[in-house]
């Protein structure tokens, strides 16, 4: 048996106030396992995506979580979780005033590919980015596959 508190693991650079991978501190070998602190405004994820071969549950402990999905909008609130199968496209947001604390979990652990959508504004779109770390290791940032365009800083 494993125990750790929320805390333990190192807070990760990224779109959400506090992410925390839980899954290496308590040693899980199939399941990834995030906890998440949304202030208004952030989001799970750096831009619209999916997972080709894992499918993620995210569980609200506490606000509203805003899931832009293929099918529209979805909200999901305290007490509430919501799945998306291997593929399906998503990216959950805090769009409310309160903060969100969530878990999200994703099998098998190992997400090999993701492919994301971000705004482009020198391509007018959305257009397919990945994420890097900067030279200087303060910030995470994500780049239009298509013209090279840095579409967002994360630290």
């Amino acid at each position: 048996m494993e125990r750790i508190a929320t805390t333990d693991p190192d807070r990760r650079m990224g779109p959400a106030a506090d992410k925390r991978a839980l899954s290496s501190a308590l040693g899980t070998t199939d399941l990834a396992l995030n906890y998440y602190e949304l202030d208004p405004g952030d989001a799970f994820g750096f831009g619209y995506h999916r997972h080709p071969e894992q499918e993620e549950v995210f569980y609200v402990v506490e606000g509203t979580a805003t899931f832009e999905t293929e099918d529209g909008d979805v909200a999901v609130g305290a007490g509430e979780a919501v799945r998306f199968a291997p593929g399906e496209w998503q990216l959950g947001r805090n769009e409310g005033d309160e903060r969100v604390v969530a878990l999200a979990m994703g099998a098998p652990k190992a997400a090999r590919e993701t492919e994301m959508l971000r705004e482009c504004p020198d391509c007018g779109g959305r257009t397919e980015n990945a994420v890097e770390m900067t030279d200087d290791r303060d910030a995470l940032v994500t780049r239009c596959l298509d013209c090279g365009t840095e579409t967002g800083r994360f630290t």
